[in-house]
């Protein structure tokens, strides 16, 4: 499809939450949706993310961490902040792209105390399921913003 929509998952480091939402969204909506994912900063792939997104056959190892200014000069339809930070210190976009808030729950600190491995992935998955729901519920959510 030629004209896809041009959409942008942000978070603060980019290196779970929207990692995860650019690997689901294409794995669900590529085939209207093209999606990218950044940071305001550049923390790295968390291992823990790509582990969960491997549970459910999604593969995000090949993604690497990078900050809006990496992207270049790219023309988003939308862009989805991911984190409560990155929607505060959203940078600006052209008029014309229109800035969506869904926020999710931090995974590497939910993940912090937790006792052991297994522990600590439960949070990623929790989150993982629920960006995958905002993922899957997107072509309705858009339709009521245009």
């Amino acid at each position: 499809m030629a004209n896809k929509i041009q959409m942008l998952f942000l978070c603060t480091g980019n290196s779970c939450r929207s990692q995860m939402a650019e690997g689901l969204c294409r794995h669900f909506q590529g085939d209207v949706i093209e999606p990218y994912s950044a940071g305001i900063e550049n923390h790295g792939l968390n291992l823990l993310a790509v582990k969960v997104m491997r549970e459910i056959g999604i593969d995000i190892s090949t993604q690497h961490s990078k900050t809006v200014d990496d992207l270049g000069i790219k023309e988003f339809d939308y862009v989805v902040t991911v984190c409560g930070h990155a929607h505060e210190t959203c940078p600006f976009f052209p008029a014309k792209t229109k800035v969506i808030h869904r926020g999710f729950d931090d995974p590497p600190k939910l993940a912090a105390g937790a006792a052991n491995e297994e522990e600590a992935l439960s949070h990623y998955r929790r989150v993982r399921d629920e960006i995958k729901d905002c993922i899957l519920n997107l072509p309705v959510e858009l339709k009521k913003l245009s």
